[in-house]
C-alpha cells in the first residue's frame, strides 16, 4: 500500500488510464471483428458499413493519441483489402 500522497494519487491515476485504455483496445478489437465477421458472411453493404465505422473510429483514436498514426493506418489498410477482395 501507499504510503505517500503522490504515491497514492498514482494508483489512482493509472487505475483511470488503465480502465481508458482497455475499453479502447476492446473497442477496436469488436470493430475489427465486425468487419471480419460481414466479410465472412459475404455480405458486402454491411462489411462496407462495418469498414466505414472503423475507419472513421479508429482514426478518430489516433487523434486521441490512443494508437500511432502508422497503426491506424495498417489496420485500417488491411480492412479495406478484405472489403475489396469481397466485391472481386
Amino acid at each position: 500500500m501507499a504510503n505517500n500522497k503522490s504515491a497514492k494519487k498514482r494508483i489512482l491515476v493509472t487505475a483511470k488510464k488503465t480502465e481508458r485504455n482497455r475499453y479502447y483496445r476492446t473497442r477496436i478489437k469488436n470493430i475489427v471483428k465486425s468487419v471480419h465477421e460481414a466479410v465472412e458472411a459475404s455480405d458486402k453493404t454491411a462489411a462496407m458499413a462495418a469498414f466505414k465505422t472503423a475507419n472513421k473510429t479508429i482514426h478518430s483514436l489516433v487523434s486521441k493519441g490512443f494508437i500511432k498514426k502508422s497503426t491506424a493506418a495498417r489496420k485500417v489498410s488491411r480492412l479495406h483489402k478484405l472489403v475489396n477482395n469481397l466485391e472481386a
